[in-house]
């Protein structure tokens, strides 16, 4: 009977999001003890989580131990999880906390990281090829990066993690509030001032609108560098 139970809460749950990501219906069975459905959040997420991570506290291997805690959270809270906001809204509130956390525990060794990422294929000039077609353009598309990663990673706490949200994982005003814990307006005023902040930092760069970002009133203008 107990078991019967269980059959019908799901079934319930799962109507209520017949239509909703596949993510929430993931977690549901995750709730009811299948292990091969967490595999797949862990495969679908793991990756996303990592980067989001690495760019908030440019560390590499913080970011995977980090990532690696997210999920152990996840899983320990299977049990109370209920499919009322997106799985990536819950998921990126656990990540923002640890980050959070993290960054103000270790304030110091953020500061002698000098950029967010790392690129194994940076190293003198000499090592490339002199037949390649476009070497110096390459090379001045990575540095160009690597400012912007920069730029980003001077950014306060919040800022960051809402530029990180809103353009690497395309996540909505109203998700990143919830995983915030504020208001929309309040998450676009976040946004509007990182931009300015990022457009005057960047200037030189003579970079390219960021479409959709807001505009001082809150509402959807095109101020702000083209992030990648």
């Amino acid at each position: 009977m107990a078991q019967l139970f269980h059959y019908r809460r799901v079934d319930t749950d799962m109507a209520a999001v017949a239509t909703l990501e596949r993510d929430a219906e993931l977690m549901l069975r995750v709730r009811e003890g299948d292990a091969e459905s967490f595999a797949l959040l862990l495969e679908r997420h793991r990756r996303p989580v990592i980067h989001f991570m690495y760019r908030m506290i440019q560390d590499q291997a913080v970011a995977e131990e980090l990532a690696q805690e997210v999920f152990l959270r996840v899983y320990r809270a299977r049990s109370t999880y209920e499919p009322t906001a997106k799985f990536t809204t819950w998921l990126f509130r656990i990540a923002t906390r640890l980050a959070l956390n993290w960054i103000r525990d270790n304030q110091k060794k953020i500061a002698n990281h000098a950029s967010l990422d790392e690129d194994p294929a940076d190293g003198p000039a000499v090592q490339l090829a002199d037949t390649r077609p476009n070497v110096e353009e390459e090379l001045l598309r990575r540095a160009r990066c690597e400012e912007i990663k920069r730029a980003i990673a001077r950014l306060p706490e919040k800022q960051r993690a809402a530029v990180l949200m809103h353009k690497y994982s395309e996540m909505e005003y109203s998700q990143i509030a919830s995983v915030l814990g504020c208001s929309e307006s309040a998450v676009k005023s976040l946004l509007f001032r990182a931009y300015e902040t990022l457009r005057k930092r960047l200037v030189h760069l003579a970079v390219s609108p960021v479409k959709g970002a807001p505009d001082e009133s809150g509402g959807s203008g095109k101020s702000g560098p083209r992030i990648r």
